[in-house]
C-alpha cells in the first residue's frame, strides 16, 4: 500500500515579500511553542506535565501543517492524518465558532488509543482559515490494563476507548454525551478530563494568537504566506535530499518480540531510494503484522520517516508540511508498518524507534560523515496501576525511571549519556516526582559503566536504576526493547550491551523479565533496570588512549574494558596509561571483538 506520494510545487510568482514571510513564519512557530508550554504546565497527568508527551501545532484550513512546537519529533506526521480525518467528518464549511473536535481511532488516522487529538477551528470574518491542534498521550483510556497499553494485547479492543471524530464542544458548550463517555471509559477520570481541558486551553491560545495576527496583516497576505512558507520548506528540503548520492540503500534491524509470541523476533527492513530531490522509503521485506501490540499504523510509520527527512533538512527549514512533499512511503498492507484491523498497536513506539534505526542504518551508507551509530533504541515506559490502600480508589502511574539511554556515537564525537534520541523528546520523569506520586523508593540511579559501545568515538552511556516497591499489589506493564538485539555500531564501532530488567521478589527469588510482559508487583519487591547505551563509531583501537583513561577515571569505562575493547593498558595505580604495553597490545591480532 502506498501511504504518501510526493508532489512538485507548481511554479508561481512570490506574492509576499521575504521579510514579511519570515516574520509570519517566526510568529507561527512562537504560537505553537506557547501552546505547548500552556498544555504541559496546565496538564494533570505526569506523562504530560513531567514527561511532556504532547505536541501542539497550527494547520491551514486544508489540513496541512503550518508550524509545530519544538516538542516530540515523533508527532511530526502523526497529527496530519488525524486532522484530515476530522476535516473529512466535519468539513470546514460546517464548522461554527465555539465548536471543538476530538479523535483517536487508530485505523482511521490515529496512532495509538492514548493519543487524543483536539482541534480548535480559527475563524477570520466568519470563515475557517486555520486549525489550532494539540495531541496528548492520556494516562489511561480504559482497556485491559492500567495505562491502556497492555503488552499482551492481541486485539485493539483490549487497548481502550476508540473515539471517532466527535465534537467536544458545541457552540462553546461541552458536549455532555461525549464527556460522559470519556469519563466512564478511564480508570482516572479526573486526570483524563483535566488533560483534555489543558488541550482545550492550549488550542484556544493558538486561536486567539492567530486572531491577533489577523489584526496586524491583511487576511490575503497571511493566507498567501501560509502557502508560500510550505513551498519554501519544500524547496529547502529538496535541496537537502539532492545532497544524498543517488542510489538504493537497504538496512534491517529487529524488535525482540511482540509481547505475545516471545520466541519470535520481528524484522523491519527498508530500502531508501534517492533520485535527485525525491526520496522513497520502501518497507518490502518487513515481517507480517504481529499478534501482539507492536504494530505501527500508517500515521506512526509516517512519523518515523518524516523525522529522518526533517533531521536531514536541518533546523533552518520551516517546520511545516512542505518538508514532506518530496517523500514517498511504500508500506505493504498486513505488515508491522501497516497492519490490518483489529491488530493491537499500543506498543508501536518501539517499532517507530526501530524504523528510525533502520532508516539511519540505510542512510549511513550514503552519508557516513553525518549519520550516528544506533542509539539505545527503546523507551523505558513502565506503567503501574491498582487501588490505593488509603482510599481504595483506582490509580494509574509510572514507575519513574528515565525514558532514555545512551545516544549513538557520532562521526566526530562521542554519544551523549542518558538522553532522549531521535523521535522521542520526552523529558526524563524525575524520581522525586515518582516517589511523591507512587509508593516506590529509589536506592540507586547512576550511569552504567561499559554500556556505551566501544569505538574511535564511544557510544553514550545508559543507566542502572534500583528501586523498591513499598505499596500494595499492582499490575505492572513492563514495556521495553533491546533485551535481545544490541544497538549496532558503525565502521568498526562495537555494539552496546543488551538491556536487562530483574525483579527480586520479597522472598528473595530473582526473575529476569522479558522486554515486554504484563506482570505484578507486591510490597517489598525490588526492581533492577539496566538500560543500554549507544553503539560506537570507528575502530576502538584508534581511540586516543588518554581519552580512554579519562573514561576510566570518570567511571564510564572499566579497566577491563579499556584493555579488552580499546587495547589500552593502565599502570597498577589505574591512573596512567602504560604506553609501551598499550602499543604492544594494539599491535597484536585482535581477539574477541564483537560485530559492528
Amino acid at each position: 500500500m502506498e501511504l504518501t506520494r510526493g508532489s512538485a510545487v507548481p511554479p508561481g510568482a512570490r506574492t509576499v515579500d521575504p521579510v514579511t514571510l519570515e516574520v509570519v513564519n517566526q510568529r507561527l512557530q512562537s504560537i505553537a511553542d506557547e501552546m505547548e508550554t500552556s498544555l504541559c504546565r496546565s496538564a494533570f497527568s505526569s506523562i504530560v506535565k513531567e514527561a511532556m508527551d504532547a505536541s501542539s501545532a497550527l494547520f491551514d484550513r486544508r489540513g496541512n501543517t503550518l508550524a509545530q512546537a519544538a516538542a516530540l519529533p515523533g508527532h511530526l506526521g502523526m497529527m496530519i492524518p488525524a486532522v484530515r480525518r476530522i476535516l473529512e467528518a466535519f468539513p470546514s464549511a460546517t464548522m461554527r465558532p465555539g465548536d471543538v473536535y476530538a479523535f483517536n481511532e487508530v485505523y482511521e488516522g490515529g496512532t495509538h488509543l492514548p493519543d487524543i487529538t483536539v482541534v480548535v477551528p480559527v475563524f477570520w470574518d466568519r470563515e475557517v482559515v486555520a486549525l489550532s491542534v494539540t495531541m496528548a498521550h492520556h494516562q489511561d483510556v480504559g482497556g485491559a490494563a492500567p495505562g491502556s497499553t497492555p503488552p499482551n494485547a492481541t486485539e485493539i479492543f483490549a487497548e481502550g476507548l476508540r473515539l471517532p471524530p466527535v465534537r467536544l464542544l458545541v457552540d462553546g458548550r461541552p458536549n455532555r454525551d461525549v464527556w460522559e463517555i470519556l469519563r466512564l471509559n478511564t480508570r482516572v477520570p479526573e486526570t483524563l478530563l483535566g488533560d483534555l481541558r489543558a488541550q482545550l486551553a492550549a488550542g484556544n491560545i493558538g486561536r486567539r494568537r492567530l486572531e491577533e495576527l489577523r489584526g496586524e496583516y491583511p487576511a490575503a497576505t497571511l493566507l498567501a504566506a501560509f502557502d508560500e512558507l510550505q513551498d519554501y520548506a519544500e524547496r529547502l528540503t529538496r535541496l537537502a535530499v539532492e545532497q544524498i548520492p543517488d542510489g538504493d540503500y537497504a538496512f534491517e534491524d529487529f524488535l525482540d518480540h511482540d509481547g505475545v509470541e516471545r520466541d519470535r523476533p520481528l524484522r523491519i527492513r527498508a530500502t531508501v531510494s534517492v533520485r535527485g530531490s525525491r526520496l522513497c522509503v520502501d518497507f518490502a521485506g518487513t515481517d507480517a503484522q504481529a499478534k501482539g501490540p507492536v504494530n505501527s499504523v500508517p500515521a506512526s510509520t509516517m512519523s518515523a520517516v518524516y523525522y529522518v527527512v526533517r533531521a536531514l533538512a536541518g533546523s533552518r527549514v520551516p517546520n511545516n508540511q512542505g518538508c514532506y512533499r518530496c517523500v514517498e512511503i511504500e508500506a505493504p498492507e498486513g505488515t508491522l508498518v501497516n497492519p490490518l484491523p483489529p491488530a493491537p498497536v499500543g506498543l508501536r513506539s518501539y517499532t517507530i524507534k526501530r524504523i528510525v534505526d533502520v532508516l539511519q542504518g540505510a542512510l549511513a551508507q550514503a552519508l557516513p560523515d553525518r549519520i550516528p551509530a544506533a542509539s539505545h533504541g527503546q523507551i523505558s515506559l513502565m506503567l503501574v496501576g491498582g487501588r490505593r490502600k488509603e482510599t481504595n480508589k483506582l490509580w494509574v502511574g509510572f514507575l519513574g525511571v528515565p525514558f532514555s539511554g545512551g545516544g549513538g556515537a557520532r562521526p566526530a564525537k562521542d554519544g551523549i549519556d542518558v538522553v532522549e534520541t531521535d523521535i522521542n523528546n520526552c523529558t526524563s520523569y524525575p524520581i522525586e516526582a515518582c516517589e511523591m506520586e507512587s509508593p516506590v523508593q529509589f536506592d540507586r540511579l547512576q550511569l552504567w559503566t561499559d554500556s556505551g559501545g566501544a569505538g574511535t568515538y564511544r557510544g553514550g552511556l545508559g543507566y542502572v536504576a534500583v528501586c523498591r516497591w513499598t505499596g500494595g499489589p499492582v499490575v505492572f506493564s513492563h514495556r521495553r526493547d533491546r533485551h535481545n538485539f544490541r544497538p549496532w555500531g558503525l565502521y568498526g564501532g562495537r555494539p552496546a550491551p543488551l538491556c536487562r530488567t530483574v525483579v527480586v521478589r520479597r522472598d528473595g527469588r530473582a526473575e529476569e523479565l522479558p522486554s515486554k510482559i504484563l506482570t505484578h508487583l507486591d510490597e517489598g519487591d525490588t526492581l533492577q533496570f539496566f538500560t543500554t547505551g549507544g553503539g560506537g563509531y570507528g575502530d576502538p583501537l584508534a581511540r586516543d588512549p588518554d581519552r580512554v583513561l579519562a573514561d576510566v577515571l570518570d567511571g564510564r569505562v572499566s579497566v577491563e574494558a579499556a584493555r579488552r575493547d580499546y587495547g589500552v593498558v593502565l599502570d597498577p595505580s589505574g591512573t596512567r596509561v602504560d604506553r609501551a604495553a598499550t602499543l604492544a597490545l594494539r599491535a597484536q591480532p585482535r581477539h574477541g571483538a564483537g560485530p559492528a
